[in-house]
C-alpha cells in the first residue's frame, strides 16, 4: 500500500481504540455498578496505552515526514496537520505515564461522584492531588513555552494562552458587571412557580425528548440517559449519546441542559461519516463545539419564539402549570441572578463562573495553589465576585466533573463558545432572515442545515479561527456576544 493508505489505516486503528475508551467512559458515568470501578480503570488505562503506542510508533513519524513533503488535498492535509501536532506531543510522554494518568482519572471520577453526593471534599481531594501532580509532570514532559497553564489551555483550543484569555476576560468583565448591576437595580419581578409544585422526572424526560426531536437530534443514531453531570459523547457514526439530570422542583434546569447537550450531539451527528476515525472527521475544537450547544440552548431555547412552539408540549406533560404566556416563560428562562451552579447560570453571569474557574486553575498551575486550599479560595472569590456565600462544596468546588477528568484548561472554551455562537447567529440571520420568525414557525430544519453546511461538515479541515472567519465573515471577537447580550437583556429588563 502507498504511504497515504498506510497512514490512514494507522490513524483509524488508533481512533478506534480511543472510541472504545469513550464508550466505556460513557458507561462508567451512566450504567456501571460501583464495584466495577477498579476493573474499568484498568481497562481504560490499557486502551489509552495501546492508543498512545500506536500514535508514537516510529512508523507514524516516518509516514508523517513522507507525506509532509508532498502535495496534499485539504482532507489529507488536515489529517497530517492534526496528527503531526499529536505525534510531536505524544512522543514526549512515556506509555507508563499514560497508563497511570488514565487509571488515576478513572478512580478520581468515581470518588468525585461520591464526594459530590455526600458534600465531602476530603473524599475527592487526595485523588485531585494525584491528578494535579501528574498534570504538572505532563507539563514538564511537554516542555512547551509560556506559562505552565498555557500548555493545558492549548490542549482544548490550539494556540490560546493566558496572554489571550486575560484581556478577553477583563474586557468581558468590564461590560458584564455593570450590566448585571443594572439588571439587579431594574426592579423587574420574575414570575415564580407555585410553591410545592413538582415536575416528575419522567414527564420532564418526555418533554425534553420532544424538544430534542424538534432540534433535529436523531434518536435512531443516539440516545439520552441520566448522569451526575450532563455531558455528550460522540462515540462513532450512528452512536451519539448525551445525558442530563433532573430536579423535580425546576423543569427548566433539565430542559436547558438537554438543549445544550443535544446541541453538542447535533454537531457530532453532522460530522462527515466518510472521514470516520480520522482527525478530519472530528470537531475542530471545544470552543467551536460549545458554540453549537450554547446557540441551541440560549439563542434558540431562551426566547419567547421557542416557547410559542414548546408551550403545548409543556402543558401536555404538566397540565397544572400556570397559564403563563410565552413572554412570561421567556422571562423566567432568562432570569438574571447571581447563583452557585455554572450549568444553570444565565447568560450574563455565566462567563463570570468560567472566569472564576480559570483564575483558580491559573493559581494551581502558575502559582502553586494547594488542593487543600481550593474550597476556601473558591468560596472567598465567589463572595467577592457574586456577593453570595457558597453554602457547601457541592454547590461550590465539587459541582463540575472536569477536575475529576483532569480537564484543566477546558473551562475557558465555554466563553469562546458564547463568542462564536453570537457571531454565528448574526451570520445565520443574514442568510436565513429573522431567526425568531424561523423558531416560531416550528420547523428548525433550515437553521440546522445552515450549521451543517458552515460548521459540522467542515470537521477539522480548518483551524477554529479560520472556520469562524469563513462561516461569519469576521475573525473571532467578543463584540457580537456583547452586542447580543446587552441588547437581549436590556430589552427584557427595560434598561
Amino acid at each position: 500500500m502507498d504511504a497515504k493508505e498506510e497512514f490512514l489505516n494507522l490513524v483509524r486503528d488508533m481512533h478506534r481504540l480511543t472510541s472504545l475508551q469513550g464508550h466505556l467512559g460513557w458507561d462508567q458515568e451512566t450504567k456501571m455498578p460501583p464495584k466495577g470501578a477498579a476493573a474499568r480503570g484498568d481497562i481504560l488505562a490499557w486502551l489509552a496505552s495501546e492508543a498512545h503506542g500506536r500514535l508514537t510508533d516510529a512508523r507514524m513519524g516516518e509516514l508523517l515526514a513522507e507525506l509532509e513533503v508532498g502535495s496534499l488535498d485539504a482532507d489529507l492535509g488536515a489529517n497530517v496537520r492534526e496528527m503531526r501536532r499529536k505525534y510531536d506531543e505524544a512522543v514526549k510522554i512515556p506509555s507508563e505515564f499514560i497508563h497511570e494518568f488514565t487509571k488515576t482519572r478513572s478512580s478520581a471520577l468515581v470518588a468525585w461522584q461520591q464526594a459530590r453526593s455526600e458534600d465531602n471534599w476530603s473524599h475527592f481531594a487526595p485523588h485531585l492531588e494525584k491528578l494535579v501532580a501528574l498534570t504538572r509532570q505532563k507539563i514538564e514532559l511537554l516542555g512547551n513555552e509560556g506559562t505552565p497553564y498555557d500548555t493545558l489551555l492549548d490542549e482544548y483550543e490550539v494556540g490560546m494562552t493566558v496572554a489571550d484569555y486575560d484581556p478577553l476576560f477583563a474586557g468581558l468583565k468590564d461590560r458584564l458587571v455593570p450590566l448585571l448591576k443594572s439588571i439587579m437595580d431594574s426592579g423587574v419581578m420574575i414570575p415564580r412557580l407555585p410553591e410545592g409544585m413538582t415536575f416528575p422526572a419522567d414527564a420532564q424526560e418526555a418533554f425534553c425528548n420532544r424538544v430534542s426531536n424538534a432540534m433535529g437530534f436523531d434518536f435512531e443514531a443516539g440516545r439520552m440517559d441520566r448522569s451526575t453531570h450532563p455531558f455528550c459523547a460522540g462515540l462513532w457514526p450512528g452512536d451519539t449519546r448525551f445525558t442530563t439530570r433532573f430536579d423535580e422542583a425546576d423543569p427548566f434546569s433539565c430542559l436547558y441542559a438537554v438543549m445544550h447537550e443535544a446541541g453538542h450531539g447535533l454537531y457530532e451527528q453532522g460530522l462527515g461519516a466518510e472521514h470516520v476515525f480520522t482527525p478530519r472527521g472530528h470537531a475542530i475544537s471545544l470552543g467551536v463545539h460549545e458554540s453549537q450547544s450554547r446557540l441551541w440552548e440560549n439563542q434558540i431555547g431562551r426566547t419567547a419564539a421557542f416557547w410559542k412552539v414548546a408551550m403545548p408540549w409543556f402543558r401536555e406533560e404538566f397540565p397544572d402549570m400556570p397559564d403563563w404566556s410565552p413572554e412570561k416563560l421567556d422571562l423566567v428562562a432568562n432570569e438574571v441572578k447571581p447563583d452557585f451552579i455554572r450549568v444553570e447560570a444565565d447568560e450574563v453571569t455565566y462567563n463570570l463562573h468560567v472566569m472564576l474557574r480559570y483564575e483558580i486553575e491559573k493559581m494551581i498551575f502558575n502559582e502553586g495553589l494547594d488542593v487543600e486550599d481550593i474550597p476556601a479560595t473558591w468560596n472567598r472569590m465567589f463572595i467577592e465576585w457574586f456577593g453570595i456565600e457558597v453554602p457547601d462544596d457541592t454547590h461550590g468546588c465539587l459541582q463540575d466533573v472536569h477536575w475529576s477528568m483532569a480537564a484543566f484548561g477546558y473551562f475557558p472554551t465555554y466563553t469562546l463558545g458564547n463568542m462564536y455562537a453570537a457571531q454565528l447567529l448574526q451570520a445565520m440571520s443574514k442568510d436565513l432572515g429573522d431567526i425568531d420568525s424561523l423558531i416560531e414557525g416550528g420547523d428548525w430544519t433550515s437553521m440546522l442545515d445552515w450549521l451543517r453546511t458552515n460548521i459540522h461538515e467542515k470537521g477539522s479541515v480548518m483551524t477554529p479561527a479560520e472556520l469562524i472567519q469563513q462561516a461569519t465573515g469576521s475573525p473571532p471577537a467578543p463584540d457580537a456576544f456583547l452586542e447580543y447580550v446587552e441588547g437581549k437583556y436590556g430589552s427584557l429588563y427595560g434598561i
